[in-house]
């Protein structure tokens, strides 16, 4: 049995038994052991990405009764100027929980506080470079086929999201190194706050202010920087005493090293994320494009929504696959694996039949179109196998971070999706005159699908052991690197 923790470590009594003992789930054979740790964080995880996506969500919902120009224009500032940035920054803090997870796990507690400092730099200087696609969204759209009236107004929106931005440089890696710590009821109830807030405002500045679809877009800034500074102040103000010892000019060391692990997470990731972006940008080329724009957006609204579950499902996954390769234990990161993809699947199959059976309800929520909510009606078998596929793909690439595999990773996601998946999608949407359907069906088999089962092929293959001691090369190397900074 490997060693406990006592509160003496500085450690909360929560995390001890999660990491009690490097074989105890094998030894014991015992699935609700596993279970209980991965719940542990996937479900405050789901209630946090549910919080914080529906804050975008009540967003556009708000909009949408504004009219369909303006739910068109607010939807795709959401799903392609918000999305393709968020994918890139999300994707770079991923490089913190693989370095946190795994020096958490071997109880480097000392290299987490500097670790999360150097992704504040990097993310925060790549969000000055993604700033044109704020500034320059009108051409970007119109070159991309948007209609001029979306595309005007979409770029008049998109500045007024500029300070969520860079919120996002910072909250992301600050989620990542609470989560790595299992401090994840923090996050959930910052996100709750932060939902609470949002409603209000909206309420405020829609109804009671009437500053249109403009002040619409603005409440998302309020409750985004409220998430940040709850944050922010509990891990610098003695919410984590043992791995946050203030600022420290170590920082500044190795972010060259730091910076190209962030860019090939930040590259894996986004080329999931952006996948369904591109999807809806492609669909400004067809006819009546704002019906199919919107139609389009309210799925991948709804499907964004329900992403959280297996999203979360990927925090838990990278976390604990993670924490067990920093101890040492390959086998217990083969079982955490195991457990988080079979428990993700099951929910995945229950809320595809759910969206089957509402099929001819669900457009409702954003629009009160009839041909809106018809043509939401037309996708919504596509919508359900999409939430099937994606209750397996996500939690693989948890895997996958949490093993430090993003690089690889990332080469089998640019072939799958942006060599199969998209030219398949232009041929059955327009060449076979298939339309939003034959895009995102293509999309689907050719990407998504080709993709989760090569994942599945490599995780059945992995050689876990010599992950393990990957795992334990990695920390060592890192763990130098900063012992050289210090002298």
């Amino acid at each position: 049995m490997g060693e406990r923790y006592d509160e003496s470590d500085g450690v909360e009594k929560a995390t001890i038994p999660l990491l009690r003992g490097q074989h105890e789930a094998e030894d014991d054979g015992d699935i609700l052991v596993e279970t209980k740790k991965l719940w542990r964080i996937v479900g405050p995880a789901i209630f946090t990405r549910i919080s914080t996506n529906l804050i975008l969500v009540i967003t556009q919902a708000f909009a949408g009764h504004l009219g369909e120009l303006e739910l068109a224009a607010i939807s795709i500032v959401s799903n392609v100027i918000i999305g393709f940035n968020v994918g890139l920054l999300l994707g770079m803090a991923s490089a913190l929980q693989t370095l946190c997870g795994q020096a958490f796990g071997a109880k480097r507690y000392d290299m987490l506080g500097v670790y999360l400092q150097r992704s504040w730099i990097v993310l925060f200087l790549f969000s000055i470079l993604l700033l044109p696609m704020y500034f320059f969204a009108t051409p970007i759209l119109k070159y991309f086929g948007q209609p001029d009236d979306i595309a005007e107004l979409s770029g008049s929106i998109a500045v007024w999201v500029i300070p969520i931005h860079f919120a996002f440089a910072f909250v992301f890696p600050l989620n990542r190194f609470l989560n790595c710590q299992l401090k994840n009821r923090v996050i959930a109830i910052s996100s709750g706050i932060a939902l609470v807030v949002h409603i209000f405002v909206c309420c405020l500045f829609v109804y009671g202010l009437k500053l249109g679809v403009i002040g619409t877009v603005a409440t998302v800034n309020v409750s985004w920087w409220l998430n940040l500074v709850i944050l922010f102040t509990y891990t610098t103000c003695g919410g984590c005493p043992l791995t946050w010892t203030g600022f420290s000019m170590e920082a500044f060391t190795g972010l060259w090293e730091f910076a190209h692990l962030s860019a090939s997470s930040g590259v894996m990731l986004c080329l999931e994320s952006w996948y369904y972006k591109i999807l809806i940008l492609m669909t400004g080329n067809l006819e009546d494009t704002k019906i199919a724009v919107d139609s389009l957006s309210i799925c991948m609204m709804i499907n964004g929504l329900e992403m959280m579950i297996p999203i979360a499902f990927l925090t838990g996954t990278s976390v604990r696959v993670a924490n067990e390769l920093g101890a040492g234990n390959g086998k217990g990161a083969r079982f955490a694996m195991i457990i988080s993809v079979t428990q993700s699947l099951i929910i995945g199959i229950i809320l595809s039949v759910l969206v089957v059976f509402l099929h001819d309800q669900i457009g409702w929520i954003f629009s009160t179109s009839e041909t809106v909510i018809n043509a939401v009606k037309n996708l919504s078998i596509l919508l359900a196998f999409t939430i099937l596929l994606n209750s397996v793909q996500p939690v693989l690439s948890g895997v996958a971070v949490g093993s430090g595999w993003q690089s690889f990773v990332a080469y089998i996601n640019l072939g799958c999706y942006y060599f199969i998946g998209l030219p398949l999608g232009f041929f059955m949407g327009w060449i076979y005159k298939f339309g939003v359907k034959g895009i995102w069906a293509g999309m689907i088999f050719g990407g998504t699908a080709i993709q989760t089962l090569i994942l599945i092929f490599i995780v059945m293959r992995c050689d876990w052991e010599k992950e393990a001691q990957k795992a334990s090369v990695r920390i060592n190397k890192w763990s130098i690197s900063d012992s050289e900074a210090r002298n």
